[in-house]
């Protein structure tokens, strides 16, 4: 895989070096991990909530949903939005809205987000959440009786932090963890290049410690070359951040003793150890670094990186790991859409002549060819048919509910659109960093504007 560059960004320049831990430095079998929360969300709705039973019946279908969608609370759809906030595909339970009753809801307005009604699915924890609405929506459907869309929407969110909270999904990953952690002997192996480069290494979560050092111990211990522990190999470790709070608030620091995990308040100077809680003013002060010499690697676009952006100003990287299936099937697609191109300069190239002809009888008076304007009608029918099969054909190789994952036809999706906006690069893994040196100077393609090419 490859750095997909945003934005330059100097490597020489880093002198600090934050990393999130789930989905960044930690790997998760994302499907085995979200069945995990699918149905132990279903356990508590139907115990602390009163749910029906039923629900236990429920099968989890992980490719039901993808990251980037959003949940409109008001009316118990989940929707792919475009850029600009435009809803392109619209799913009422297990049922996707057709074009036009898409547009007797939503017409062509922008839906802003701030909107409470609006629930991102940014991140690979909340598509069980999306999942599950889904198909309590679908559940409830033709019954009579039923709670209100937000109110399921509600209920969820709060079972879902009740799964996280109390150890329901925590120690089901520690008695099984090979099972839902996947170990990459290249990550600890690029963390030891970077600390030989002399960059300091931080990790900012809102896991806890022991569950931390749970998975942290089991990603990096028994592949380290010159550390003993991954406590030696990174200068800080912060947990309990509670991002993007930890970007935004004043919160003091605790530190804590990673032998008895007892916590003391702390008002010293950062520089090593492990903490929990904070705020990113004190560590950039304490670092005595300037904003661009510090990168932060997240997989959460709010939390880990459109939040550093719009305060601290931090060189900011966006770990996706869903790139690493989007890539290869466009890969695979590739000679379709070769296709499609082709075809579509042939018809652009029809539309002009048809064009021409209109053009001339309606400015200077020529008669049309009508035997001439209907072959052009019907070679364009023709092609608009073929392009339409070979479109159905391209989008087999993707998700089969929602497509692409940054794209919604010729559009980029809202999640691509900010990926763009405030990451200075992404990549599927944080190992992809292993394909270049520590001084990388990564610097995007010139980009080709419309009126450029």
């Amino acid at each position: 895989m490859s750095i997909y560059i945003n934005r330059t960004l100097n490597m020489r320049r880093i002198k600090a070096i934050g990393f999130d831990m789930d989905y960044t430095l930690v790997r998760y079998n994302t499907e085995n991990f979200e069945r995990l929360a699918y149905y132990s969300m279903i356990d508590k709705l139907i115990e602390n909530k009163g749910y029906p039973a039923e629900l236990r019946e429920l099968k989890f279908d992980f490719k039901k949903m993808i990251q980037g969608l959003v949940i409109n609370k008001n009316n118990g759809h989940i929707l792919k939005l475009s850029l600009s906030g435009k809803v392109k595909t619209c799913y009422f339970g297990n049922k996707k809205m057709d074009f036009f009753s898409m547009q007797d809801v939503y017409g062509a307005r922008e839906l802003d987000l701030r909107d409470p009604d609006m629930v991102s699915l940014d991140t690979n924890f909340s598509l069980a959440k999306g999942i599950l609405f889904a198909d309590i929506v679908e559940y409830f459907k033709d019954l009579p009786h039923i709670p209100s869309y937000a109110e399921i929407a509600d209920d969820l969110q709060a079972m879902l932090d009740r799964c996280h909270g109390d150890g329901t999904l925590k120690d089901e990953v520690a008695k099984n963890i090979a099972e839902y952690i996947i170990q990459d002997p290249e990550l600890p192996r690029l963390m030891e290049t970077y600390k030989k480069y002399g960059k300091k290494l931080i990790v900012i979560t809102n896991s806890g410690f022991p569950y931390s050092k749970l998975l942290m111990e089991y990603a990096f211990d028994p592949f380290l070359k010159d550390h003993k522990s991954w406590l030696d190999l990174f200068d800080m470790v912060i947990t309990f951040s509670c991002k993007p709070r930890f970007f935004t608030d004043k919160v003091g620091y605790l530190k804590v003793d990673p032998e008895t995990g007892l916590m003391t308040n702390y008002f010293d100077k950062l520089e090593t150890g492990v903490f929990q809680g904070g705020n990113a003013a004190k560590l950039q002060k304490d670092l005595d670094l300037s904003p661009d010499e510090i990168l932060y690697l997240g997989d959460h676009i709010y939390g880990d990186v459109v939040a550093i952006k719009k305060t601290f100003n931090w060189r900011t990287a966006m770990v996706f790991d869903p790139l690493i299936e989007e890539l290869e099937s466009i890969e695979k697609a590739r000679p379709i859409q070769r296709e499609i191109d082709a075809d579509m300069a042939i018809k652009r190239g029809l539309e002009r002549e048809l064009n021409e002809m209109y053009a001339k009888r309606i400015e200077q008076n020529i008669k049309m060819d009508k035997d001439e304007k209907d072959d052009l009608f019907t070679k364009i029918d023709d092609l608009n048919a073929t392009i339409s099969k070979n479109i159905e054909r391209y989008q087999e190789h993707f998700n089969p509910y929602w497509g692409e994952q940054m794209r919604s036809g010729l559009e980029e999706t809202r999640l691509a659109g900010q990926i763009e906006k405030y990451a200075c690069v992404y990549m599927p893994t944080v190992t992809d960093l292993l394909r270049n040196s520590p001084r990388t100077y990564f610097i995007p393609e010139r980009r080709i504007l419309p009126h450029e090419k």
